[in-house]
């Protein structure tokens, strides 16, 4: 089953807009998706008539809101191929569900000197710098994967990286500047033979793919609504729930606990216990209205369109004389996110040139400076895309580049 991109795109109004009198090429999805009518209306009906605080009221409008909240929990659950809604926590984002990991893993394990966290070059410094800050809080020791010259994770020193002091790996499953997806089977392996517990950044993987925690092999996995067609202000930390059980609240406060007196608390079981206060109500039923419409559409046919776009995009951005890709060269483990440099002409030069034509790309460290270090390059420039991505968009960005080779001899 193709997806049929035109009329996708009628369901998001922000392409009927223009950038600089030019028609919108939005090649950012990799930071933020844009988001269809069918989530904004969502949210708004909501807002408008069904507005009520959760888990707190026993009146009909807060009996709704509780009833819409945990519907979409339950469907994102059934998203990701959880077993059950229990084992789906809202968060704020994905970094919020990793400092929320990082800290509660520790207290669990009692990590200390002589115990090891594994991360890796490629990570978000989401996924980098809450391990960094256990490490120095607790005086564990914090090792890591290099990357290949091919923009691969480099599993050769694999059985010395992750040993029998290894406590936590926590891994990127998609880079958000490379496109790499990296296949964890290995690792996962590794990690469950020597006792380790695996966590992975999914923040580019479950927008993009079909994604099955059971298959991952993964005891923890993060994702933000942001980067799937929902609202900003929501992310899940999934996690087995055995697991959840036995980890201690991130935050405390209202509705994580089960009874509270003057002499000391007890905590509610997951997902409450690490959900205190009132939630991002309204974002978390957003999240849900974008899993309806993505279930809709078919990930094995968002996953194909891409496959075919990246590859298009990877021909392209190669035609274009001065242009440096970064990471894969194939479409072989790789997403629909391609960064890349123009020799001798800043990034931020060919963001500004791009976005004067209508262009729309992220140029920086992309919150991954290491990547950035490991290729020797200060930022890159990234084009990133999504189910609704068109070859004629691919085809503005290279005539863009034809631009910026002009303007910089």
């Amino acid at each position: 089953m193709s997806l049929d991109v035109e009329r996708i795109r009628k369901d998001f109004p922000i392409f009927e807009r223009e950038v600089n009198g030019h028609p919108l090429v939005y090649l950012d999805s990799a930071n933020t998706s844009q988001k269809p009518v069918q989530v904004l209306d969502v949210m708004r009906a909501h807002q408008e008539r069904y507005n009520g605080n959760v888990s707190r009221s026993v009146h009909t409008l807060g009996t709704e809101s509780t009833e819409a909240y945990e519907g979409a929990r339950a469907r994102i659950a059934t998203f990701i191929g959880a077993a059950s809604p229990d084992e789906v926590v809202f968060t704020k984002n994905s970094t919020e569900a990793i400092n929320l990991a990082a800290y509660s893993l520790g207290q669990m394990l009692r990590l200390g000197p002589g115990d090891e966290v594994v991360i890796s070059e490629m990570e978000h410094h989401s996924n980098l710098v809450p391990w960094q800050l256990l490490c120095e809080r607790t005086g564990a020791t914090l090792k890591w994967f290099g990357i290949t010259d091919d923009g691969r994770l480099d599993e050769s020193a694999l059985d010395d990286l992750v040993s029998e002091r290894t406590k936590i790996v926590s891994l990127v499953h998609m880079s958000n500047v490379l496109g790499t997806v990296n296949d964890v089977s290995r690792i996962a392996a590794r990690s469950k033979a020597v006792g380790a517990l695996l966590m992975l950044d999914c923040s580019q993987s479950v927008p993009h793919l079909p994604i099955s925690v059971g298959s991952l092999g993964a005891d923890l996995i993060a994702f933000t609504g942001h980067k799937m067609l929902g609202p900003t202000g929501i992310g899940v930390l999934w996690g087995r729930f055995d697991l959840l059980s036995q980890m201690p609240p991130f935050l405390a406060g209202g509705s994580m606990i089960e009874t509270v007196t003057m002499g000391g608390t007890t905590f509610a079981a997951p997902p409450a216990r690490f959900e205190a206060g009132t939630p991002p109500i309204t974002e978390a039923i957003g999240l849900g209205a974008a899993v309806d419409y993505l279930t809709g559409l078919g990930m094995e046919a968002i996953h194909e369109h891409e496959q075919a776009i990246t590859r298009y995009a990877l021909d392209a951005l190669s035609s274009v004389p001065d242009v440096r890709i970064f990471g894969p060269a194939t479409i072989e483990g790789r997403g629909g996110t391609v960064s890349f440099g123009v020799d001798g002409v800043h990034p931020h030069d060919v963001g500004q040139i791009l976005d004067a034509l209508g262009v729309e790309v992220r140029v920086g460290h992309h919150c991954a400076r290491p990547v950035c270090s490991r290729f020797s390059v200060p930022a890159m420039t990234r084009a990133s895309f999504y189910l609704y991505t068109t070859t004629a968009e691919i085809d503005a960005l290279a005539r863009g580049l034809d631009q910026v080779r002009k303007v910089f001899g």
